[in-house]
């Protein structure tokens, strides 16, 4: 059996669990300020970086997996809400 945590490492399953919650009724606006990194946090990963540049391609990396899980879960979120097919 797989490991639960090492799918979590991949975007594609952590924005389909973030998917799971809005499909059950969870604020998508909620949702999405969960998966993206709120500005406080930004600020203290940056002056982490500052101080210690091993930190930063770490930030990077991390600020580009959230941005990815973001892009994933608003492209299911939108497909999901996007206009129904015309009858030809």
């Amino acid at each position: 059996m797989e490991d639960m945590n090492s799918n979590l490492a991949e975007p594609q399953y952590e924005a389909a669990f973030f998917y799971g919650l809005f499909l059950r009724g969870h604020p998508l606006q909620k949702l999405r300020e969960d998966i993206d990194v709120p500005r406080h946090v930004l600020e203290r990963w940056q002056r982490l970086a500052d101080r210690d540049p091993m930190y930063h391609g770490m930030v990077e990396r991390m600020l580009a997996y959230r941005r990815h899980v973001l892009a994933i879960f608003d492209s299911l979120v939108f497909r999901e809400m996007g206009t129904p097919h015309q009858l030809q």
